[in-house]
């Protein structure tokens, strides 16, 4: 029964794989074309390359839910913010009576002087408020390039914008349904590390001194998700982190696909689903986290899947993330 059982989920998951593998391959497609027109449009956005293999810039949130991270070109060499002021503008370009909030949790806010290098592009009006650059700008800007994009590359008949959102939505048809993308500006900021995303000392074991200095090194993202605050992605860290949740001989990951399948397929079925496929890496996380902070690391298949706040470095819903947490029960803001 148990055999009988283990084999069906194989089954699952690769028809699973199979069925998202040709999304993906037909999705990067679309999104070469676009972002190769966009980056033609505006040297700002960089094309995303078509890969073979591996795309970094492809995460999937859910069967039919997909983010897109498009890197933003010409700013170099970043440092922290040196000192803290407070914000008086508004979108609308009036000024107001009070201060704007402050970002909460792994959100910053981004200033054309905290690079080096920083073209003159980036400091006109179209994105850049009294020196910062400030990602409802940018994502107005990124809108109607992708609205030109579609037609220029007669992509209509395909691709199809959502309206009503901050964010830049798209809904591409494939040869296997629909998928849902959020296409969402990125400024990647490579080989440093956040000062609000503190490494807790508590993990003695996993990950080794080693492997967290190789992680910090990948650097970090900031993405264009809200009005005012960039939102800290750490992608690459968390992919280097999922490369290694059964290292110490657990089995995480059959238990991870295990809680996906049942997700998709009993709990939240349908094409945007309240808990995501990435929600749920938090729980082989979790219990990784947990059994090496012990000191009494099992090979075994517990799983957590953690609630708390905005501000507890833990998994929140809702609403679900966009990719924008690395495991984040490992790393957590400062605050």
């Amino acid at each position: 029964m148990e055999g009988d059982l283990e084999d069906c989920l194989l089954n699952k998951v690769d028809l699973r794989r199979q069925w998202i593998s040709q999304m993906v391959e037909e999705v990067q497609k679309v999104v070469h074309h676009l972002t190769t027109e966009i980056s033609y449009q505006d040297f700002r956005f960089q094309a995303i390359p078509y890969c073979d293999t591996y795309n970094e810039n492809i995460k999937v949130l859910a069967p039919t839910q997909f983010l897109i991270t498009v890197p933003m070109r010409g700013l170099a060499g970043y440092r922290e913010a040196r000192q803290q002021r407070w914000r008086f503008y508004s979108l609308k370009g009036t000024r107001l009576p009070c201060p704007l909030q402050d970002p909460e949790g792994l959100q910053q806010w981004l200033g054309v002087e905290q690079f080096l290098k920083s073209p003159g592009q980036w400091h006109e009006a179209d994105v850049n408020i009294e020196g910062d650059i400030v990602p409802a700008k940018v994502l107005q800007v990124f809108r109607k390039l992708v609205e030109n994009a579609i037609e220029t590359c007669h992509l209509s008949d395909r691709v199809r914008m959502l309206m009503d959102h901050l964010v830049v939505r798209v809904v591409v048809e494939t040869s296997a349904g629909q998928v849902e993308l959020q296409l969402t500006p990125s400024v990647d900021i490579p080989t440093a590390w956040s000062k609000k995303a503190q490494w807790p000392s508590c993990l003695k074991r996993w990950p080794s001194p080693e492997t967290v200095q190789c992680i910090k090194s990948f650097g970090f993202s900031l993405l264009a998700c809200s009005s005012y605050h960039w939102q800290l992605s750490f992608l690459r860290a968390e992919q280097v982190l999922l490369e290694q949740l059964d290292e110490d001989g657990g089995c995480r990951r059959k238990c991870f696909q295990a809680l996906r399948q049942m997700k998709e397929d009993v709990w939240c079925p349908g094409t945007r689903p309240v808990i995501t496929s990435y929600h749920l890496q938090e729980g082989p996380g979790s219990s990784l986290a947990a059994e090496h902070s012990s000191g009494a690391a099992k090979p075994g298949c517990s799983l957590m899947l953690q609630r708390g706040g905005p501000t507890s470095g833990h998994l929140s819903l809702p609403p679900p993330p966009v990719g924008i947490r690395v495991c984040s029960r490992y790393i957590t803001h400062s605050s």
